[in-house]
């Protein structure tokens, strides 16, 4: 079982995540992965919904039930604006493409790196203006969710 902490717009909340065969079950509720990349949502009132998300950074947008919420990673090491500049993996899953070279400049929400994990790709982007100084992953590697991905050092 993992448990992440999230920002949300009503508040801090911690969310618990299992795999049962098929699907995760998140806080109590059932997620299913469609093959069209949407989720199919069972909540504990036995509802069932559909649920787009994505993933920016580490912001989460879920479009379900008409309404838009946001979802930010408070975790220790998540690319929210640390002092290291480190982003980390958001989940496990193997590196598709890096984007980026050592010493290359890059800009607030340009796309570092891509991640395949749950079917689904997720790009890694730029918190903020600055300069890659590590990459400790490349194209194929596997990575554990947490896993310091790369380093940006912050513009001057």
């Amino acid at each position: 079982m993992m448990h992440h902490l999230f920002a949300g717009t009503n508040g801090d909340v911690e969310v618990s995540l299992v795999k049962e065969d098929d699907a995760f079950v998140l806080s109590g509720h059932r997620a299913m992965t469609l093959p069209d990349g949407r989720l199919r949502v069972w909540l504990s009132d036995g509802s069932t919904h559909i649920a787009h998300a994505a993933k920016v950074g580490d912001v989460w947008w879920v479009h379900l039930n008409g309404q838009t919420f946001r979802w930010e990673r408070v975790e220790p090491g998540s690319s929210s604006g640390g002092q290291d500049g480190g982003l980390v993996a958001p989940m496990p899953g193997k590196v598709l493409e890096v984007l980026v070279a050592v010493g290359q400049e890059v800009v607030a929400g340009e796309a570092l790196m891509v991640l395949e994990a749950m079917k689904m790709e997720h790009r890694i982007v730029a918190t903020e203006d600055g300069v890659v100084t590590a990459l400790h992953f490349a194209e194929g590697d596997q990575v554990v969710q947490g896993a310091p991905l790369l380093e940006l050092e912050e513009s001057s």
